[in-house]
């Protein structure tokens, strides 16, 4: 028996890394799955299929661009001809910038990041939340932020503000929504080993992974499982918490 048998979650970036890991996660948990990426390819959906098979559960690809308006209306609607209710959202997607100074960062830069890692995420929550709302069992929102948002990441003003944006609106959204019996929680991963981990400089990895007690990347693998506890009823008391895996930095920073 899974933690989610008989939900139904939305994943957003779900293509690679973290995303495509709580997909896996998820739907070997029992949840069908709305897995969300930006483009359309024949390998995701062949891996979303097969992932859907080996798990005995509905898996569909949706694609839409979150920085554009129309295009996540489209697929919104699409999700809500399904006919099946929202429990579990999983807000991952997201985009770093190019390295840069405070005084070498354009407005244009900041705009751009703030766009996919904040603003679109609240319009996406809103049509998802208002599926949810219909449903007196009401739901799980988990939004993904990162030790940025606290610690701060060099040369990356405008990601670190974005992922700060994302904690104070899961405070936010937990006290607002809670009256809907939907929880609101968020994880902070460390340095995963990803694609967008990975893109950081060899300093930086270096300098976080020594400021932490276990002194290791993480797996996209156990971030999942953090996001898999947030989005079952194991977490149904909490709500409003960001919960920190990555490998003790935080604890070790204080």
């Amino acid at each position: 028996m899974g933690l989610l048998d008989g939900k139904n979650a939305v994943v957003t970036g779900s293509n690679r890394g973290i995303g495509r890991a709580i997909v896996e996660a998820f739907a070997g948990n029992g949840a069908n799955v709305w897995a969300c990426a930006r483009k359309e390819t024949a390998d995701f959906v062949a891996d979303m299929a097969d992932v859907a098979g080996r798990h005995g559960v509905a898996v569909r690809p949706v694609f839409f661009d979150m920085a554009d308006a129309a295009s996540m209306a489209r697929a919104v609607r699409s999700m809500r001809s399904d006919g099946r209710p929202i429990d579990v959202l999983v807000n991952n997607a997201g985009i770093i910038s190019e390295n840069a100074s405070f005084l070498m960062t354009s407005s244009d830069s900041l705009e751009r990041v703030f766009e996919v890692n904040f603003f679109s995420q609240m319009r996406f929550t809103q049509y998802v939340v208002r599926m949810m709302t219909s449903s007196p069992a009401g739901g799980s929102i988990v939004n993904m932020s990162s030790i940025a948002a606290r610690a701060g990441m060099p040369g990356q003003l405008g990601y670190a503000c974005s992922k700060a944006a994302m904690e104070t609106a899961t405070i936010m959204l937990a006290r607002e929504l809670s009256r809907n019996n939907i929880r609101v929680n968020a994880v902070a991963p460390g340095f995963v080993r990803t694609d967008m981990g990975l893109e950081a400089s060899s300093e930086v990895i270096d300098d976080t992974l020594s400021s932490s007690v276990m002194g290791r990347m993480g797996e996209a693998s156990e971030i999942a499982d953090a996001v898999l506890f947030l989005a079952s009823d194991l977490s149904s008391y909490m709500t409003g918490q960001v919960l920190h895996v990555d490998g003790g930095g935080s604890f070790l920073n204080g």
